[in-house]
């Protein structure tokens, strides 16, 4: 039997049922309830003279007063779900805007130099025995933004990798050396100061040339990360060696030393980032947004505390040498990425693309591993200007050449 009812007086229903005499008919769950219009003037969908299907009185009855209470919200010109969906959008937004805090860091990176230069009490707080652990951190940001599916993707292209680690450690290095040797002996510059600028080309190449890329070629990321990568890897054998092949002869180089840092400073974290995001996933994401965000503020220390903490040599009679030295040596080193990328692959379709790329692989080193390595290896703090001058020269350059390769770069690609 079905009874008729409308949602105010089923309101007092079940507290009546239990006095009612057992010749009365009872609902149970099985039976289903009619529901009747309460007001066939309102608007409302729920009170609307259309009559509702039945209603089981179990799990429906609840369904039906939520769609009542929502009805007599927006009666009353409320949404409850309103609030909820806000803040939910705006816990949304945060989240993008931490995770596209990256996209100021070229500004970040010119704001710390002119800081740096114009009120150096600003970042000498920030001392050399900070340099490792912030180096470390960008290290880890690496690898917990990475995984295997980028890597497969990307060895697909042997050849270009194989190019992209001869510019590192084979170009890079001698063009390096010839501007190390052209310090001290057409410039007169102290052998430390040679030393420093080789050391720069002798290290692997800076993370930042994979933001750069991305910024210009996104296609072409995973590439620039497994080059980059491989060079970081590798760099805990090859940086050494090249440092005691080309400055050994100068200055005494610590091979095992230098090994057990960039184990410390590169590979692990590394490691650390690529095992958490694997074995811990939800832990990554809810990690992942707040990196860029820390990231660049790790960045802005790292560019500004070198020239804070080597102010006086920055502003001696030949700092301006040593920034013109350094200048021309990146300029050189993404220049010849540049063409000899474009001379081997010169009839490839994505040809200007990986040009790019492979600029930004040759021209952008971790200049901050090379002051890492010269203030923990070096006794005189000369060999960390030129490494320290380099971190801000090679961010500026290279993020100067995304700006003119995104405006010019051709549709296609």
């Amino acid at each position: 039997m079905n009874v008729i009812t409308t949602p105010k007086e089923t309101l007092h229903l079940k507290p009546k049922l239990r006095l009612l005499p057992r010749a009365f008919p009872v609902l149970h769950r099985s039976q289903s309830v009619q529901l009747l219009p309460l007001n066939t003037s309102s608007n409302s969908s729920l009170t609307s003279p259309a009559r509702i299907g039945l209603v089981s009185q179990g799990g429906g009855s609840i369904d039906l007063w939520r769609r009542y209470a929502s009805d007599k919200f927006s009666e009353m010109g409320l949404d409850p779900g309103a609030g909820s969906d806000k803040m939910f959008n705006e816990t949304a937004s945060i989240v993008e805007t931490l995770k596209k805090a990256n996209s100021i860091l070229p500004h970040v990176v010119l704001a710390s130099t002119v800081l740096a230069l114009l009120y150096p009490p600003s970042f000498t707080w920030f001392t050399s025995r900070y340099f490792v652990p912030a180096l470390g951190f960008l290290m880890f940001a690496v690898g917990i933004n990475s995984n295997e599916k980028d890597f497969l993707e990307a060895f697909k292209r042997p050849k270009a990798i194989l190019l992209g680690y001869l510019g590192q450690y084979l170009i890079k290095p001698l063009l390096g050396f010839i501007f190390g040797l052209a310090a001290v002996s057409l410039f007169q510059l102290p052998t430390p100061i040679g030393a420093g600028i080789i050391l720069v080309s002798c290290v692997s190449g800076a993370q930042l040339s994979n933001y750069a890329t991305f910024l210009t070629d996104p296609a072409l990321a995973p590439l620039s990360i497994v080059m980059t990568s491989l060079s970081t890897a590798t760099a805990v054998l090859v940086t050494p060696m090249l440092s005691l092949l080309l400055i050994g002869k100068k200055l005494p180089v610590d091979v095992k030393g230098m090994i057990s840092s960039i184990l410390q400073v590169v590979i692990a974290p590394i490691a650390a980032g690529l095992l958490l995001n694997k074995l811990f996933p939800k832990l990554s994401n809810a990690i992942r947004p707040f990196l860029p965000v820390l990231s660049v503020l790790d960045t802005a220390c790292c560019v500004g505390a070198p020239l804070a903490l080597n102010i006086n040599s920055v502003m001696s009679p030949f700092g301006a040498t040593i920034l013109l030295l350094v200048t021309m040596f990146h300029l050189s080193a993404f220049l010849s990425g540049y063409f000899l990328t474009g001379s081997v692959f010169r009839n490839a379709p994505d040809a200007k693309a990986l040009q790019r790329t492979l600029s930004y692989e040759t021209g952008m080193q971790s200049s901050l591993l090379a002051l890492a390595l010269a203030t923990k290896f070096f006794q005189d703090p000369l060999v960390g200007i030129p490494p320290a001058i380099s971190t801000v020269v090679m961010s500026l350059m290279g993020f100067t050449l995304v700006m003119i390769w995104s405006n010019e770069k051709e549709p296609s690609i």
